[in-house]
């Protein structure tokens, strides 16, 4: 799995004209499956993601976590994280896991982060969708579950 994580001082999720999820203070997480992702590679991910400290404390040091801050986090599922952009201008997303492994593995992801204590706000699989952003900082974490396990 692959996840951009942002600092973000709000974020939003719109489909169809209509306002699907919002957080002010928090991170905005693009997550993508792959097609070897497993429920272990998911838990790691989002508990990783949700615990990074990347806030501020009063020394002006990325000391803090969501929880610290009281953060909200915002989840879209974004595919194109897997886009193999080697050949060619146009990507192809072969590396992407089909909707059958993805869906269930992105729902475990926002279980996950409400387990953890952060219930997320989220997009529509699938969905066209607009995603607004105001970055914090800017602040922005590449994770990948190849790396971290």
């Amino acid at each position: 799995m692959r996840a951009v994580v942002t600092r973000v001082s709000s974020a939003s999720v719109v489909i169809g004209g209509e306002v699907r999820g919002e957080i002010g203070r928090g991170f905005l997480i693009l997550l993508g499956v792959g097609p070897n992702d497993t429920p272990k590679t998911c838990k790691k991910l989002a508990e990783k993601a949700v615990g990074l400290r990347v806030f501020r404390d009063a020394q002006d040091k990325m000391n803090l976590g969501l929880g610290d801050v009281g953060g909200g986090v915002l989840v879209v599922s974004q595919f194109t994280l897997y886009g193999d952009c080697r050949k060619g201008r146009r990507p192809n997303f072969l590396g992407a896991a089909p909707p059958e492994t993805a869906i269930p593995l992105y729902e475990q992801f926002l279980a996950e982060c409400a387990r953890l204590g952060f219930p997320p706000r989220h997009g529509e699989f699938g969905a066209d969708m607009t995603v607004a952003s105001v970055n914090d900082g800017p602040v922005t974490i590449l994770l990948d579950t190849d790396e971290l396990l």
